[in-house]
């Protein structure tokens, strides 16, 4: 079976991987493969998040559908993944029903009859309508706002609400460590290196271990020239993540830019068991086979 790390997931999907990573820690969706004890997205846990973006896009908000997977799963614990069987009314409303075998079912678990459901089906390809934030009632929880946040940050005419949508999810929640990363994403898209890299130490401040900020305050560091700043934050990012691809890659190339090649032939060797087919794949059997 065809896997997906985090990053992967998210990337496939157009979202941000902090996103993603936060309906996995609160269960919302719940990766059911994987090696070595990284979380991996199989084709099933991709139909659960492209459930949630229909629904999302419905204007379901995401406290709703949290309330509800929570209530299937309690109500109907035979079902599934009772994210992918999640659907919407076609009259427009948000109300949610979930299918259960050739039945239709409220989340409180009584059979629905009589209603036509819309035509957005998780496997549905379609593209998702922009948001209009304009549209929706103000979020109430710093979760909503980071949300409403992820939401906005995909195009650069939303960057500036993304932004505020994050800052209120930080005047909520001053240690939500993910709005403080995709913050400073934001200001690092616009080029404002000193405000990302104040975001990203923020984030680091919250969580150690998070990986995306790492990675980007790596970034940032290598750019100035401060390799060994940099090359603690991309070890960093390894330990939060032995599998991350994108890390392995950024250290083999820092690596060979401080000459040590023998440790950038690990993280070659690294990257190749963890992508094996592509481009920098190519790379990284060029060079691991001249050191044989």
């Amino acid at each position: 079976m065809t896997a997906y790390s985090l990053p992967d997931a998210a990337r496939f999907f157009g979202i941000t991987p902090a996103r993603l990573r936060y309906w996995e820690r609160s269960s919302l969706v719940r990766p059911s493969a994987g090696a070595d004890a990284a979380p991996a997205f199989g084709f099933r846990d991709l139909v659960c998040i492209k459930a949630i973006l229909v629904l999302l896009d419905h204007g379901v908000p995401l406290r709703r559908i949290r309330r509800t997977v929570d209530a299937v799963r309690e109500r109907i614990p035979e079902l599934d993944q009772p994210v992918a069987q999640l659907r919407v009314w076609i009259d427009g409303s948000d109300r949610v029903v979930v299918r259960h075998g050739d039945a239709l079912y409220e989340p409180s678990g009584q059979m629905v009859i009589d209603f036509t459901l819309a035509p957005a089906r998780p496997d549905d390809v379609a593209a998702l309508r922009a948001p209009d934030p304009a549209a929706e009632p103000d979020p109430e929880t710093a979760l909503e706002w980071f949300e409403r946040g992820c939401r906005l940050d995909a195009r650069p005419a939303t960057f500036e609400q993304a932004a505020e949508a994050y800052r209120h999810a930080l005047e909520a929640d001053p240690d939500f460590a993910d709005a403080h990363c995709n913050l400073g994403a934001i200001h690092h898209q616009r080029d404002e290196r000193d405000a990302a890299r104040g975001c990203y130490e923020a984030a680091l401040r919250c969580d150690a271990l998070h990986v995306e900020a790492n990675l980007n305050l790596a970034g940032i560091l290598e750019e100035e020239n401060r390799s060994e700043a940099a090359l603690s934050h991309y070890k960093a990012a390894l330990r939060a993540d032995p599998l991350r691809t994108d890390a392995h890659l950024a250290t083999a190339l820092l690596y060979e830019k401080l000459g040590v090649r023998r440790r950038a032939r690990e993280h070659w060797r690294r990257y190749l068991q963890c992508a094996p087919a592509g481009a920098w794949a190519e790379i990284a059997k060029k060079r691991v086979d001249e050191a044989d």
